[in-house]
C-alpha cells in the first residue's frame, strides 16, 4: 500500500513538472524567436539557420526554468493532496511526514542528474551547433536587406548603397565600399546592376560604373562596362566565434585546471582562450555547470515543509507565503550568484551555500517533528 501511494506521488509530481516546464520553456522560446528573426531581417541568414538557431536554444530555456518548475511542482502538488484530504491516507497508514519530505528529496536527485547532464553537454553542444548553423549559412536573403537610400552593411567589410530599387530587382545608382585591409578599400559605382544568387556562385552584377582603388600612396580609377562582383566571400557581421557557455565542459574545466595548477598544461586546438583575462568567465561558467544544479534538492525539501500544517491550522496560509517567499529567494540568489564568482575563495563559499541552506531547513524540519519521530 506504502509503495502504490508513494508511486503515484512520484507520477504525478513527474508529469506536473513535465507539463509546466515544457509550457513555460515554450512560451518562452516563443518570445525570443522574435528576437530570433535578426538573423533573417537584419543579417540575410535563411529560414532554415532561423530555425536551427530557435530549436536549439530549447534545451538552454528548459534547463534554466527548471529550477522554477520543480519549486511550483513540489508546492502545487502536495496543496492538491492537502486541499483533497490525499494527505491523510499518508498519515492514517503510518507514514511519518520525515518519511514523506524523505522521499520527495531523495526523487529531487532525478532532477538534480538531469540539470547536470543538461548543463554539463547537452546545452553546451545545442549552442555550439546553433553557432554552427550561423557559421555555414550565407547570405541568401541578402536581397531582401537592400533598401533605396539606406546604407547596408550586413557583410563584414562591405558597405552598400542603392538609390533606387525596381520591383523587378533591378538596382539603379549603386556604391559599394569593400575594406580590403586597414591601408586599403576599394570604392565601386555602377549606374545599374542585378543581385545574382545560384547553388554554384553569389554575385552581384554591375554596368557601366567605375572601379575606385584607395591606398595610403595613391588612388587608381578605372572604368568597366559589365562585371562581376562575388559576394561568396564575405561573411556575415553576426557572431561566428563561439562563446565561453557554447564550449565544451572538459575544455572548461581543463581550462580552469590549467590556469590554477599547471600552466605548461597544453589544452590543444580549441575556440577557448584561456588566460588570465578569461579566468572569471571560465570559473562563472563551470559553478554553472557544475554547482547550481545542488540547489535543487534544497529547493524540494523546503518546499515540502508546506506538509507541517494542515488546512485546518490558522498559521497554513501564512506558512505558505513564507515558504513561498523563501523558496523564490534561493532561487533568485542561485541565478545570481554565479555573477559574483571571482576567485577561488568566493567560489567556494558559495558551492557550500547549497549544503547549508540544506542543513539548516533538515534541522528545522526534525525541530518540528521531534514529538513525532
Amino acid at each position: 500500500m506504502k509503495k502504490i501511494i508513494f508511486n503515484k506521488l512520484i507520477m504525478d509530481v513527474t508529469k506536473f513538472f513535465l507539463l509546466s516546464s515544457f509550457a513555460l520553456s515554450l512560451i518562452i522560446l516563443v518570445v525570443q524567436a522574435v528576437n530570433f528573426l535578426d538573423y533573417i531581417s537584419e543579417d540575410g541568414h535563411g529560414i532554415s539557420t532561423y530555425f536551427g538557431i530557435t530549436v536549439l536554444n530549447f534545451p538552454k530555456i528548459f534547463s534554466r526554468v527548471m529550477p522554477f518548475c520543480v519549486f511550483i511542482t513540489v508546492f502545487y502538488i502536495i496543496n492538491k493532496y492537502e486541499l483533497k484530504n490525499e494527505l491523510l491516507i499518508f498519515w492514517n497508514i503510518g507514514i511519518k511526514k520525515i518519511k514523506f519530505i524523505n522521499t520527495l528529496v531523495a526523487f529531487s536527485l532525478f532532477f538534480l542528474v538531469l540539470q547536470l547532464i543538461l548543463n554539463t553537454f547537452v546545452v553546451p553542444r545545442a549552442l555550439d551547433q546553433a553557432r554552427e548553423f550561423v557559421r555555414n549559412s550565407n547570405i541568401e536573403f541578402f536581397p531582401n536587406l537592400i533598401k533605396e537610400k539606406k546604407f547596408i552593411d550586413a557583410v563584414e567589410s562591405l558597405t552598400i548603397f542603392v538609390d533606387e530599387k525596381k520591383e523587378n530587382g533591378e538596382l539603379i545608382n549603386i556604391y559599394l565600399k569593400d575594406n580590403l585591409n586597414i591601408n586599403q578599400s576599394q570604392i565601386i559605382y555602377a549606374k545599374k546592376g542585378k543581385l545574382i544568387f545560384s547553388d554554384q556562385k553569389n554575385y552581384l552584377e554591375l554596368f557601366d560604373g567605375n572601379f575606385i582603388d584607395i591606398d595610403k600612396k595613391k588612388i587608381t580609377t578605372f572604368s568597366f562596362k559589365k562585371t562581376e562582383f562575388d559576394l561568396s566571400k564575405y561573411k556575415t557581421k553576426t557572431t561566428i566565434f563561439p562563446k565561453v557557455q557554447e564550449i565544451k565542459s572538459k575544455i572548461i574545466f581543463l581550462c580552469l585546471y590549467k590556469l590554477k595548477f599547471n600552466r605548461e598544461y597544453n589544452l590543444g586546438n580549441t575556440f577557448l582562450r584561456c588566460s588570465d583575462e578569461t579566468y572569471s568567465d571560465v570559473l562563472e561558467e563551470a559553478f554553472k555547470r557544475g554547482i547550481k544544479p545542488f540547489f535543487i534538492p534544497v529547493i524540494v525539501l523546503i518546499s515540502s515543509l508546506v506538509i507541517l500544517y494542515n488546512k485546518d491550522n490558522f498559521l497554513y496560509s501564512r506558512f505558505q507565503y513564507i515558504l513561498f517567499f523563501i523558496v523564490l529567494s534561493i532561487i533568485i540568489v542561485s541565478e545570481i550568484s554565479s555573477r559574483y564568482i571571482h576567485d577561488v575563495q568566493t567560489t567556494f563559499i558559495f558551492s557550500l551555500l547549497p549544503i547549508i541552506l540544506f542543513i539548516f531547513g533538515y534541522f528545522y524540519l526534525i525541530l518540528k517533528l521531534r514529538d513525532k519521530l
